[in-house]
């Protein structure tokens, strides 16, 4: 097995080779059935049939498969089997890490849509960032009236594209579905303040919509200045040195939490105009799609946290947060 870093590598796997190498992997390699696999993709027989074929005949099955991708679903099978998850998606890590978003965007549309084709979802939330941006740009144009995309916590105060708002509304107009908002801030000026902003009528029946999501795609947030909540969304009487001194190695819904994936113990967590994070075990599709080694801690503290049972991530990343991930809950001897 060998993966191309060089000049030909092409930064976007398209969605038909992620799909051949999964099906060749569970059916060669953990001798899945075919209709086994296509449950688990979200498929049906005869296509996987299809690719079982095709795959002999153009050569990506012999001894071994012949793809970039095959050490991204040794991975996947990994760190679904050490964590609890229903899937993991990795995709190689690009030689130009502003293209992460890009790669991860791609492959949470991707397996966005396998959710919406493969089960009754009336309800998808959304948080924000760089990377569901991307994944909204890649959304093809579904008619889906009967869902109701909502964005899950407050946004930021400055008018960017990557704000929860317009993700919302932009996959909602993607999928021709209905569109609801979270419309405050990220955080309340205090805690008594968020609990009077969440018990108006408007909030509560937000808060509801939310509780009943069947999916919720949300990113992690990392303590550098590269994250957008640290650079835009951090009040101003609170600053970075101070939440990491808390404990604190990145955030989920505003929500700051430390290596474990425990809730820091920090007035600000009770301000995020947001879901508690132990709401999300409740949802039952939670998809972290996250990446770039500045945010490995996090993903790391979020995969030992289970809040989620979706992890989409870059090759790298993935490999460093699991390294991290196992030798805490090695030390902590659980």
């Amino acid at each position: 097995m060998s993966q191309n870093r060089g000049a030909s590598f092409q930064p976007i796997a398209l969605p038909d080779e992620q799909m051949q190498v999964r099906v060749v992997w569970l059916y060669y390699m953990e001798g899945r059935t075919q209709g086994e696999i296509a449950e688990a993709l979200s498929t049906n027989r005869l296509r996987v049939n299809k690719i079982i074929a095709e795959a002999r005949r153009s050569g990506l099955v012999t001894i071994t498969l012949n793809s970039r991708l095959t050490s991204c679903v040794a991975l996947e099978q990994q760190l679904a089997a050490e964590f609890s998850l229903n899937r993991a998606i990795i995709v190689p890590t690009p030689e130009d890490e502003e293209l992460i978003p890009v790669l991860l965007g791609q492959a949470a549309a991707d397996y966005l849509v396998q959710l919406l084709n493969g089960g009754e979802i009336s309800g998808v939330g959304v948080g924000w960032g760089a990377t569901l941006r991307e994944m909204v740009r890649h959304m093809p144009s579904l008619r889906r009236p009967d869902i109701c995309v909502n964005s899950v916590m407050g946004g930021l105060t400055h008018g960017i594209e990557i704000n929860t708002f317009d993700i919302a509304s932009d996959l909602a107009r993607q999928l021709n579905a209905e569109c609801s908002y979270l419309a405050a801030p990220i955080y309340a000026g205090s805690p008594e303040s968020r609990m009077a902003i969440i018990r108006q009528d408007v909030f509560e029946t937000a808060f509801r919509q939310i509780e009943a999501n069947d999916v919720i795609v949300l990113s992690i947030g990392d303590m550098t200045e590269r994250s957008l909540l640290m650079r835009y969304g951090l009040p101003s009487s609170i600053n970075i040195e101070e939440l990491i001194a808390a404990g604190a190695c990145g955030d989920v819904l505003g929500q700051f939490v430390d290596k474990t994936g425990r809730p820091i113990e920090h007035a600000i967590n009770r301000c995020a105009i947001a879901p508690e994070l132990e709401a999300l075990r409740a949802i039952p599709n939670v998809i972290f799609a996250s990446g770039g080694l500045n945010k490995a801690q996090a993903i790391a503290a979020v995969l030992l946290s289970g809040l989620g049972n979706v992890l989409i991530c870059d090759e790298e990343t993935a490999r460093q947060a699991r390294r991290l991930a196992l030798d805490l809950r090695a030390r902590s001897g659980s």
